[in-house]
């Protein structure tokens, strides 16, 4: 499972949650190898982006969930074209997904 997580920082477990996921300066990708997360963090390329540009990025990177605060139903559109399943309600640190996510 990979996942993606859009972020305000770059700052490890302790970055937070961005609002807004498609102009968060960051994502933080998630890959779970043997029940332990490990977390890369990298600048958000696109954030001035047209639409659908973000979850084509995202499903190059191999990214299989996309976990953010909220989505807007067009952006939910075209992450289920790319086999992204989107979880919205997310908020607080990295460590906080990723502890409900292993959870």
């Amino acid at each position: 499972m990979r996942i993606a997580v859009p972020v305000n920082e770059s700052n490890g477990m302790d970055s937070t949650i961005c609002e807004h996921f498609g102009h968060a300066p960051f994502f933080a990708i998630i890959d779970f190898e043997e029940g332990k997360p490990e977390v890369s963090i990298f600048p958000n390329p696109a954030i001035e982006h047209a639409a659908g540009q973000i979850p084509k990025m995202l499903a190059e990177k191999g990214v299989n969930m996309i976990v953010a605060s909220r989505m807007g139903e067009k952006a939910r559109l075209f992450f289920n074209q790319f086999g992204i399943k989107v979880v919205t309600g997310a908020s607080g640190t990295l460590a906080d997904v990723v502890a409900q996510i292993a959870g």
